[in-house]
């Protein structure tokens, strides 16, 4: 169990040295066999523990992840301070540690400040009274809402595809759990299967894509797999969706007006997504630098409307309304899985790909991807670097992309919707159907198996 425990800490933490080659040189020791490289497994297993059982004890998963983060660098400070060891590699560390979280805070923090800012101008209001108003089903919402989240995450990304499509199912039925939950989890799954066949639908495949490890229309081969496996889980999780239409009466329900702004802050937002993947593919700029970017024009726009006497419009009060709690929670897991890298938990990946082969390694990060975010997972795999042909980069991406989907907080699409639909979309309810997403993910590597070794379609 441990060895299996210290393969899953070891895949995680890996990618927080991968664009940093001077942290990396600066480690030449492991602490994985002292006490503070003991202590620190242990009480990151414990703060998993309490994060997975967030529901049993009514404790905000961002207090644990928090804790456990920043608790764990400066248990290994105190380590080097009483050893009298050189604290410059600790130092160096963080510092990359730091701009390693900074990116995936800021890119979340302007994801959510757009959304807020769309609920406020009523756009989500109008959506939906543009779906209830024709009478659309629950399992007729259910199955257009994961078609929505599979088509567009390739282009708009998965995290933030999920974060206005749970928005638009809370404000078909906020009350109504037997049909959010089954449509959270089929939001989540969509958004990370449409984003594992496109290069910038995920952070993983964007990564991979960098990597040189396959060309753009290389990825486009994944498509039948990713598909016929959402379609599978899509289609299970249809079976628990309650039968009959949301709430609505034509006599009292008035259309929604849009607030001023509202649609330009849709077209705003499109264009900030397109300036994160290209300015990350062709000037080298982080994805969350264009993502500020985006956050910058909208503001422009807030203050010429607020201009033309729109007094309402404030971005800053969007900015309050954030989900502080998932971008803590981000800020403490990475932290976390930050502090294991620096005290070696790094060469299990290496054995793992020696004992089990290639295909086994790859199948078995999809689930390593649900216990620890699939982003380090990738990043992990590409700084080891296994030999490998394109069949398999193009496997160990579909299975980082869709094998986050198998638990709530395996990926940043899950722990998006874990925000915002706080106390719905929980780690006991996705486990729950659980099942439904396994299903898929099988379904998929056989689709995968069958394309590319025994058809040699790609």
């Amino acid at each position: 169990m441990m060895r299996i425990i210290l393969m899953l800490m070891y895949m995680s933490i890996f990618s927080f040295a991968s664009e940093h080659a001077t942290a990396a040189e600066a480690i030449h020791h492991t602490y994985t066999d002292t006490w503070v490289g003991v202590a620190s497994l242990f009480i990151f297993i414990i703060g998993y523990f309490f994060i997975a059982a967030e529901e049993m004890y009514h404790i905000n998963k961002a207090k644990p992840a928090l804790f456990i983060g920043t608790f764990m660098f400066m248990l290994i400070g105190f380590y080097f301070a009483i050893n009298g060891l050189d604290t410059a590699p600790l130092h160096t560390e963080v510092k990359h540690l730091i701009l390693e979280i900074a990116e995936i805070f800021f890119f979340l923090f302007v994801a959510m400040t757009f959304i807020e800012t769309l609920i406020d101008r009523g756009v989500f209001e109008r959506l939906k009274f543009n779906l209830v108003s024709k009478g659309y089903s629950y399992k007729k919402l259910f199955w257009l809402t994961g078609l929505l989240a599979f088509f567009i995450s390739p282009v708009a990304d998965n995290m933030t595809t999920a974060l206005i499509l749970s928005t638009v199912l809370l404000t078909i039925d906020p009350k109504n759990k037997a049909f959010l939950v089954p449509g959270a989890i089929n939001i989540v799954v969509a958004a990370n299967a449409g984003g594992a066949w496109s290069p910038f639908g995920d952070i993983t495949t964007l990564m991979a894509w960098q990597a040189q490890k396959a060309e753009f229309l290389d990825f486009l081969f994944l498509f039948p797999p990713s598909i016929v496996g959402w379609l599978l889980t899509a289609f299970l999780l249809s079976l628990s969706v309650p039968s009959g239409e949301p709430p609505f009466d034509p006599a009292t329900e008035k259309k929604p007006v849009i607030k001023k702004g509202g649609m330009m802050t849709v077209y705003l937002g499109i264009f900030t997504i397109f300036s994160a993947v290209m300015g990350h593919q062709y000037f080298g700029l982080p994805p969350a630098w264009g993502m500020m970017f985006g956050l910058s024009l909208l503001k422009l726009y807030s203050y010429s409307v607020k201009r033309s006497g729109e007094k309402s419009f404030d971005i800053y009060a969007s900015m309050r309304l954030v989900e502080n709690d998932t971008l803590l929670f981000f800020f403490g897991i990475l932290a976390a899985v930050g502090a294991l890298h620096f005290l070696g938990y790094l060469d299990y990946i290496v054995k793992l790909y020696e004992v089990i082969g290639s295909s086994a390694g790859n199948v078995g990060v999809g689930f390593i991807s649900a216990i620890i975010d699939n982003v380090p997972v990738m990043s992990a795999i590409l700084k080891a670097n296994p030999p490998m042909g394109i069949d398999e980069w193009l496997l160990v991406t579909l299975t980082a992309g869709i094998g986050g989907s198998l638990i709530s907080f395996g990926s940043a699409a899950g722990v998006g919707v874990m925000g915002r639909m706080r106390g719905i979309y929980t780690f006991g309810a996705h486990m729950k159907l659980a099942w439904t997403v396994l299903a898929g993910y099988i379904v998929s590597l056989i689709i995968w198996y069958i394309q590319f070794e025994v058809m040699g379609l790609y």
